[in-house]
């Protein structure tokens, strides 16, 4: 072939793959949700005169056109390829693929933001237990990595030096250390979160400290449809999604469950399988991310109660305590101010627990 005819083939071949993927995405229809980035996508703008003259149409046609091209999970997948084995990058915007595990990086230890957590527990503790004489409890979650991070050459904030800046400075709490009992597969591999399956150990830990004994017998039921974690849209690397796999028995399904979502209850579920269905599946424990939400146990042989202060972690690891107690209320104030709580929450003679991913600890300006 003649230098003419390539010179001429070359452009007719570049309009023609241009033309073609104008024609697919303009027949492919719009979708309205990414399930692997957990974002809305930007539908098409409305062509209008008073939209064009301000810009306003080329701005959200910009949008538009990276949100709907056509293979974008792909596309994305091979420039997080590309930029991890070819440009040799550790990290996509701090996500990072270690062990088979996404992570992010979480670094440096914030000092003011542990200071800040401690006087939200203080507050909690002056206000409602010290009057009634209770000594509550600590449980710190190292995020994953703690496992992961120093070992694949990630920046790694001193977990150690945490717990240990926290414990001291809230010594008004007995601090209970799980962290030996954790490992990298305790937690999903596309996802911050530890698996429910994976923690009945630490459940007992926590329970024998507090006098309590939860031990129960549990079948395993597994969600039939693919996890895609927090990370996983995030990275954009060809990582296999997770299963979710929750415990339950003849006294967990019987037990009774109120959300207090909007100051009023309703009725809610202990494992809430619509739930699952939606953008964040690991909201099937406790309907996720809520203010209040009590758990009464009516097979229960014992009038004890506990109360959790807890962020997510809190919610797949709060049904194992089931056995142990008549009641449970779970309090995340993120969503409700820590001054209210009287109004709904009695305290003397319960159990109190402060549950926190070290994630929440050392981003604490969410609590209230």
């Amino acid at each position: 072939m003649n230098h003419g005819i390539q010179n001429k083939v070359l452009p007719i071949l570049i309009a023609v793959l241009l033309l073609g993927t104008g024609v697919w995405n303009l027949l492919t229809p719009q979708q309205t949700y990414s399930q692997s980035e957990r974002k809305v996508l930007t539908t098409r703008p409305e062509i209008s005169a008073e939209n064009i003259l301000s810009g306003k149409f080329q701005k959200e046609f910009e949008a538009y056109a990276a949100d709907q091209f056509v293979q974008r999970d792909s596309y994305r997948t091979m420039q997080a390829v590309f930029s991890r084995d070819i440009l040799l990058k550790k990290d996509k915007d701090g996500v990072y693929l270690a062990d088979g595990h996404l992570s992010k990086m979480e670094y440096p230890m914030r000092e003011t933001m542990l200071d800040n957590c401690v006087q939200r527990f203080a507050d909690i503790y002056e206000q409602y237990l010290q009057p009634v004489g209770i000594t509550p409890y600590l449980v710190m979650v190292p995020d994953k990595n703690y496992f992961l991070a120093e070992e694949s050459g990630h920046l790694s904030m001193d977990y150690g030096m945490l717990m240990e800046y926290v414990s001291e400075n809230a010594d008004f709490m007995h601090t209970i250390d799980v962290s030996g009992l954790l490992e990298t597969d305790d937690y999903y591999r596309t996802d911050t979160h530890w698996r429910q399956e994976k923690i009945v150990d630490v459940a007992e830990a926590i329970a024998d400290e507090m006098g309590a004994d939860i031990s129960a017998d549990y079948q395993t039921q597994e969600l039939d449809a693919p996890f895609y974690g927090v990370y996983y849209g995030q990275a954009a690397l060809p990582v296999a999604p997770d299963t979710i796999c929750y415990l339950t028995n003849e006294e967990i399904a019987q037990c009774t469950v109120t959300n207090y979502d909007t100051g009023t209850g309703r009725d809610a579920f202990v494992y809430d399988i619509d739930k699952a269905k939606d953008r964040d599946a690991y909201e099937l424990f406790l309907e996720g991310a809520t203010p209040l939400i009590t758990i009464e146990n009516p097979q229960a042989v014992t009038d004890r109660e506990l109360i959790i202060f807890r962020d997510s972690f809190g919610s797949s690891i709060a049904p194992l305590f089931i056995h142990g107690y008549k009641k449970i209320t779970l309090v995340d104030t993120r969503y409700i101010q820590s001054s209210l709580l009287g109004n709904f929450v009695s305290f003397e003679n319960a159990d109190v627990l402060f549950l926190y991913s070290t994630l929440l600890l050392n981003n604490s300006l969410a609590l209230k």
